[in-house]
């Protein structure tokens, strides 16, 4: 079976070999980077492929992806130099070491429009699948409590610790099923073979529906088990990797009746559920083939990385105080999350300011946000999750800037700009990923009290006016003048809108403030005094 998706795989040792193997097995192997030559060479003589450098498969055209299992303190520099390369990108877990990092990764890959896969296999476990499916069904009720088991004697590691090394695969599973991320994590260790690196870990969870979580890892235990329990109020499943595939997810529809106002467990016979068998790998090598190809979101993409890489770091955190703010034992330390304190500023705790940021008094920074160097922000600004905004940006007072934007170099917002969820903003006519087109960046002036709907693309060099209203799904690809209702692709003007936000009939009366305007022109509309 060919594949027209050629992939090179970056690191063919431990883990990286059985990634050799699927991606042969897909016909989409291409080229195999390791620099122990032996190693590659026993591989193309099994799976085929040709052995590169690492610059020359990025380098060549007939190489549309990579697949990174190199050690996890350099997947950051090597998933970005190939985004950079033009290529798309899966990497082992952890994406990055630092969550900076990881956000950085996932605008890349979304400003240059690559797929960035992470690899938490168990997301492709046809087990946990059916495990999800069973959730979300609501075949368990209503979820109250997971926990998993990760356990064994060995692989004991140096270059991390067992959080970093056994847990990130239970997180990823865990905030899948329960669908949010924790309001609260806390982690403790034992140290026995090294005292800064922990050999035993258990993170607890706490999350905003009332759900809540463990995760126990441990490579100093005397048998294996990898093991995912999930308690429902209606039923409780087992996922036991360890057992026969027949017996590997179980349900029990136990339940708990309240009688003379005492709670009484009703247990039931465990009821195992029948799944096709297929491997999990496989799978996982196929759904990234298949989101290249198509251009899908993949399942574990960038952003799902990042919110396990997230919680990772902040259970990592818990555990340097629960051992009375020692060194940290998960990767090296992490950058500040803030460059510097700012009176009346709400910033969330996973997000970043870096450096020479202004900001005003009253502005809230929410979940997962970037504010990049030399960014101005005014007063009571409110920047939603998933927010990447720099450097070189201004934004005005009032402004509202909804989840998932990036607001790139070369755009100003004045104040009482609003711009809705998952708009875009360009910088460059012509972007080639190959091609630097720093030099040519076109400025964006989005001017005071405009309206960008969700999902609208505002092509760069162009001016929005006053109080002007992009209709969501719109491509702005002309200036548009004050008050002008924009709609369509790409966005024409169908009407006008007043300063409160109502649409404007044949009179050019404000239905809600009774305010009055008066067209001067064929695309010119101002108020009457």
């Amino acid at each position: 079976m060919a594949s027209d998706i050629r992939v090179a795989v970056v690191g063919c040792g431990y883990w990286g070999k059985n990634l050799v193997r699927n991606f042969a097995e897909l016909g989409a192997l291409e080229a195999l980077v390791d620099a122990h030559q032996p190693t590659v060479e026993a591989l193309i003589a099994k799976h085929g492929g040709r052995a590169l450098g690492f610059e020359a498969a990025l380098a060549d055209p007939g190489i549309h992806a990579v697949a990174i299992a190199a050690p996890a303190a350099l997947h950051y520099k090597l998933a970005k130099q190939a985004l950079e390369a033009g290529k798309h990108v899966f990497v082992e877990k952890p994406l990055a070491l630092e969550v900076n990092e990881a956000k950085e990764l996932c605008a890349l890959a979304e400003r240059l429009d690559r797929r960035l896969m992470v690899g938490h296999l168990l997301q492709y476990h046809p087990i946990f699948l059916e495990l999800k499916t069973l959730v979300r069904e609501g075949k368990l009720g209503r979820l109250q409590y997971v926990y998993s088991n990760r356990l064994n004697l060995g692989k004991i590691r140096r270059e991390e610790d067992i959080l970093w090394s056994f847990a990130p695969h239970d997180l990823s599973m865990i905030l899948s099923l329960i669908g949010s991320e924790p309001e609260k994590v806390e982690a403790v260790g034992g140290y026995y073979l090294h005292d800064a690196i922990a050999d035993v870990t258990t993170t607890h969870l706490a999350f905003p529906g009332g759900e809540r979580a463990h995760v126990f890892v441990s490579w100093l235990h005397p048998f294996k088990e990898q093991k995912l329990v999930v308690v429902g109020s209606e039923a409780m499943a087992v996922f036991d990797d360890g057992e026969a595939w027949d017996r590997k997810l179980l349900l029990y529809p136990h339940k708990v009746e309240w009688k003379d106002n005492m709670p009484v467990p009703v247990k039931a016979d465990a009821i195992p559920v029948s799944v096709p068998q297929d491997e999990p790998l496989k799978q996982e090598c196929l759904h990234f083939i298949e989101c290249v190809r198509s251009g899908a979101t993949p399942r574990t993409d960038g952003r799902e990385g990042l919110r396990v890489l997230s919680v990772l770091s902040r259970a990592a955190e818990s555990l340097a105080q629960a051992r009375g703010n020692g060194a940290s034992t998960a990767a090296p330390a992490a950058k500040p999350r803030v460059a510097k304190h700012y009176p009346g500023v709400t910033v969330h705790e996973s997000a970043y300011v870096d450096p020479g940021v202004e900001i005003g008094e009253g502005t809230k920074i929410w979940h997962f946000s970037h504010i990049l160097g030399n960014v101005t922000l005014g007063k009571n600004v409110n920047i939603g999750q998933n927010v990447v905004i720099g450097p070189k940006v201004v934004v005005g007072n009032n402004v509202k800037i909804q989840n998932n934007v990036s607001v790139y170099e070369g755009v100003t917002l004045e104040d009482g700009v609003f711009c809705g969820p998952s708009c875009v903003f360009t910088n460059v006519n012509n972007p080639r990923s190959e091609i630097a087109r720093k030099s040519e960046y076109r400025p964006t002036l989005v001017k005071r009290g405009a309206s960008i709907g969700a999902n609208a693309t505002i092509v760069c060099g162009h001016t929005l006016g006053e109080y002007s209203f992009i209709a969501a799904g719109a491509v702005v690809a002309k200036d548009v003048p004050a008050f002008a209702l924009m709609a369509g692709v790409p966005a024409k003007r169908i009407g006008w809108m007043s300063h409160v936000g109502a649409k404007l009939g044949p009179d050019l009366v404000c239905p809600e403030t009774g305010r009055r305007y008066r067209e001067t022109g064929p695309n010119t509309l101002e108020e009457i005094a």
